[in-house]
């Protein structure tokens, strides 16, 4: 697959996404609770329909898994060598506390590895995308597209972390870093910084699951970054259990 050849459309169906997303953003949205207890709402599922629709519209063939529809039994996933990965809304409490840290994010999937990747930030009005062996590019909020690239390796590393979930472990794990800065971001978007240069390291010592990493992770990788378990082997999707392992993402 030429991925060059569908990134565009994939674009525009994050894009329609996110405009219904900011619509329930800026109303007086109701906020429910999963059984997990983690938070929703109806942009989550306007999202999610969205996207679902377009991506079967693009490629009919292709299976889709989504947070907002993630029942799916394991006898039928475990023959996907390639299929969509997508997270409605990341950083659902992002959402709700109105921080504008929240992302859409879709992912396409082959053999484990996510080669191609669209996140959009709605409130921030960003949007970051890449393909394998393609690069990746920046939206910002004036339109203009530019290309990104993780920076050159630096003695004082900037390290990002998430605002909402950053436990003991992963604090342990920065203070053994040595001299380093510490850069905060909601939801995907941690990925994304180190993949446009502005930060250097993002470990994440704590759960998550695969919607929640994989598009920004093709990001990443498009733009020279990586994303690896604490063995150091890549971080790989498609697995029974769709809980992540910990994991560290980098720059060069």
């Amino acid at each position: 697959m030429h991925y060059s050849s569908i990134l565009p459309d994939v674009v525009k169906i994050a894009d329609q996404a996110s405009e219904r997303v900011l619509h329930i953003y800026q109303s007086d949205f109701k906020v429910d609770y999963k059984a997990d207890q983690s938070p929703i709402t109806a942009a989550d599922l306007a999202s999610h329909e969205v996207i679902v629709q377009g991506l079967r519209s693009l490629t009919p063939d292709t299976p889709i898994l989504s947070e907002e529809g993630a029942s799916i039994p394991w006898e039928e996933r475990k023959h996907w060598h390639r299929f969509w990965l997508i997270d409605p809304i990341d950083g659902t409490r992002d959402f709700t506390q109105r921080t504008g840290e929240f992302t859409v994010n879709i992912a396409l999937i082959e053999d484990g590895e996510p080669v191609l990747g669209v996140v959009t930030a709605p409130a921030l009005k960003e949007a970051f995308w890449g393909a394998k062996g393609e690069g990746a590019h920046r939206r910002d909020r004036t339109g203009k597209v530019l290309p990104i690239r993780v920076a050159e390796a630096k003695a004082k590393k900037r390290v990002v972390a998430s605002k909402n979930h950053l436990n003991a472990e992963t604090r342990a794990f920065i203070e053994k870093i040595g001299d380093h800065k510490l850069v905060q971001a909601g939801s995907s978007l941690k990925f994304c910084r180190i993949a446009e240069g502005r930060a250097d390291l993002y470990p994440r010592l704590g759960p998550t699951c695969e919607w929640d990493t994989a598009a920004a992770h093709a990001v990443l990788a498009a733009a020279g970054g990586t994303v690896e378990m604490l063995e150091g082997e890549p971080l790989r999707y498609g697995k029974e259990d769709l809980l992540n392992p910990f994991f560290i993402a980098s720059g060069k």
